[in-house]
């Protein structure tokens, strides 16, 4: 059996881990073939030609081959086009990073998702003077929501989930795990607006809707985008699995410094 080879694919490095004295195992996110393991030998070395190119948060294109699971990475190159984030916004590209390794199934390609991923690292890697960590935030949040859309976690934004009915645009609703959007009781903290909402499902069908969800996110007041945040990540955290994400807890412990 011929052996499958890939040239010149897109692709960002999720995690690494290491797999002997000068060896890696990389979990990859590529473009057309979604989330993937390779191992690059030699990696470790100081003489190898992988060792600078191998990093997280930066756009390469890689030549790998093999048919087992873990693929045998053969060529890896930096496409350019940023510098590595920092502080708050490398910890930040780091806990999109661990939402797609919990969330996202192995060799399941999502071509929209990788263009929203490249986005968002643009976006943290960015300079963007006093507007930076509002900019940072409208980003992260619409990251996932393309991310839970993408994967089929997130219901439609535009009727009740359970019944189907139509949003009251005044009316206030939460979305939860399991029961998905429905009606927020009277004393419910946290909800949206059906109108909230509706604008919310209107930025993720654009034709750019990485941009248009950022643009809405962002021009939400302070309390609204609180709101959003905090039911977005009480869905991911259920999905994943945990209460607490370890990069989340990692800055929050860092802020407590």
């Amino acid at each position: 059996m011929a052996t499958h080879r890939v040239s010149h694919e897109p692709a960002y490095v999720l995690h690494r881990y290491d797999w002997s004295e000068s060896s890696l195992i990389l979990e990859v996110f590529t473009r057309h073939h979604g989330r993937i393991a390779l191992v690059a030998k030699g990696a470790k070395r100081p003489s190898s030609n992988f060792r600078p190119v191998l990093l997280p948060l930066q756009p390469l294109q890689l030549n790998y081959g093999g048919d087992a699971e873990i693929r045998t990475l053969k060529g890896a190159e930096w496409m350019g086009g940023h510098v590595m984030p920092t502080g708050e916004a490398l910890l930040s590209g780091y806990y999109v990073n661990e939402l797609m390794m919990r969330l996202l199934a192995r060799d399941d390609a999502h071509e929209a998702l990788f263009d929203a991923y490249a986005a968002v690292v643009q976006v943290l890697a960015g300079d963007h003077g006093g507007a930076q960590a509002a900019t940072h935030s409208a980003a992260l949040r619409a990251f996932e929501l393309l991310l839970l859309r993408e994967i089929g976690l997130l219901p439609s934004l535009e009727v009740q989930t359970l019944t189907l009915a139509p949003l009251d645009p005044d009316a206030r609703y939460s979305l939860v795990p399991e029961a998905g959007l429905h009606e927020a009781a009277p004393e419910a903290s946290g909800a949206l607006r059906g109108a909230e909402w509706l604008a919310l499902q209107q930025a993720l069908d654009d034709h750019a809707p990485f941009s248009a969800t950022v643009h809405h996110v962002a021009g939400m007041d302070t309390g609204l985008g609180a709101a959003l945040r905090t039911q977005l990540r009480a869905l991911l955290n259920y999905h994943c699995g945990v209460t607490t994400l370890r990069t989340r807890q990692m800055i929050r412990d860092l802020q407590g410094l």
